[in-house]
């Protein structure tokens, strides 16, 4: 293996000092452009890389960020990644990703490693619960996604929960379905509290009480969908099956469980998820879900990072609507079947 390419070679290359060549490459306004250019060319035919950390050490200045999600399998949130790696790009900088898998201690980790690389400022999606880890961290950052609202004095960005799960809600009893089972997330999870919140409040404005009401617990993951959509179904064999599912991998997950168990959906069975991610387009049916702005939110997050560090720092907390893309998972209860509640005929 040949020797990486260092600034001397630049300069060689270049005809010019090392110092010339190295401020030529930081865009200091000693270089005049012409030699710049030079320069330019010269570490792109040598193959020369600048050393970020290094130059960071140096500037104070990485051109590094980082963003901690709970999830990075979840297409769901590569979307917000790809929103927030636009944002750092345009402003001349490079984004390292993290997952937290929703893990304290590894989310913790990944702090300490952001750190040690000099970052300029993360993107975070908390895991903890305590706001001394992020003042530990010693850099600007932004949060994102439900669980920063448990940090009010944080810039962050996140979904209107409320106004999604009301959207869903009203367009299921639009077609006929009074009150869907519910398959939702842990029960340490913000979100999974604003998600039954949002349902319970619809719930009492139309006299259905929220005890009748099928619940059941995943884990926002494909798997933790399946295996919740085979207990609803052993809770429920009798009559049409609605569901709304806290997120789209876990709606999927129980349109496979329907498969298996010889039923259809939507004819025995509707389910209406919570995400919007690629994949519902393309599932048997289509999925019908509430679809979060998933790259709004990582550009809006990123956006928010830069104004803090800028010292033009974002007030609060904001909400991004979300909107409902219909496809073939809902079946309409008003043509076939009279209004049901999904908890009815359990024994």
């Amino acid at each position: 293996m040949g020797r990486r390419p260092t600034i001397i070679d630049v300069a060689r290359l270049a005809g010019v000092s090392k110092s010339t060549a190295a401020r030529a490459l930081s865009d200091s306004p000693d270089v005049n452009d012409a030699t710049r250019e030079k320069v330019r060319k010269a570490a792109i035919a040598s193959g020369y890389e600048r050393n970020h950390l290094a130059v960071g050490m140096r500037s104070g200045r990485s051109g590094l960020f980082g963003l901690v999600i709970p999830d990075i399998t979840n297409p769901f949130w590569a979307e917000v990644a790809r929103g927030a790696q636009d944002i750092v790009g345009e402003n001349g900088a490079s984004l390292l990703v993290f997952s937290s898998d929703w893990d304290h201690d590894r989310e913790a980790s990944h702090l300490r490693a952001l750190r040690q690389a000099r970052v300029e400022g993360a993107i975070v999606n908390p895991v903890s619960d305590n706001a001394e880890d992020f003042g530990r961290f010693g850099v600007p950052f932004s949060l994102i996604g439900s669980s920063a609202e448990r940090f009010p004095d944080t810039p962050s960005i996140g979904s209107d929960i409320r106004q999604a799960v009301r959207l869903g809600l009203d367009h299921l009893v639009a077609r006929g379905h009074a009150a869907p089972a519910l398959i939702l997330g842990p029960k340490s999870r913000l979100a999974r509290a604003r998600f039954l919140r949002s349902v319970h409040e619809h719930c009492l404005e139309r006299d259905i009480d929220p005890a009748v009401l099928l619940v059941e617990d995943g884990d926002y993951t494909f798997e933790g969908g399946h295996a919740a959509m085979q207990r609803l179904m052993a809770r429920q064999r009798n009559g049409h099956l609605t569901v709304f599912c806290a997120n789209d991998l876990m709606a999927l997950g129980a349109m496979l469980a329907v498969r298996e168990a010889g039923r259809e959906c939507p004819r025995d069975v509707s389910i209406l998820g919570f995400d919007g991610v690629p994949a519902g387009a393309f599932s048997w049916p289509g999925l019908t879900t509430i679809e979060k702005p998933a790259r709004e939110l990582g550009r809006r997050a990123a956006q928010a990072l830069f104004d803090e560090i800028a010292g033009r720092p974002q007030d609060g907390r904001t909400y991004l609507p979300c909107r409902l893309i219909e496809r073939g998972s809902l079946a309409d209860l008003t043509v076939h079947t009279p209004l049901r509640v999904a908890g009815a005929g359990r024994s």
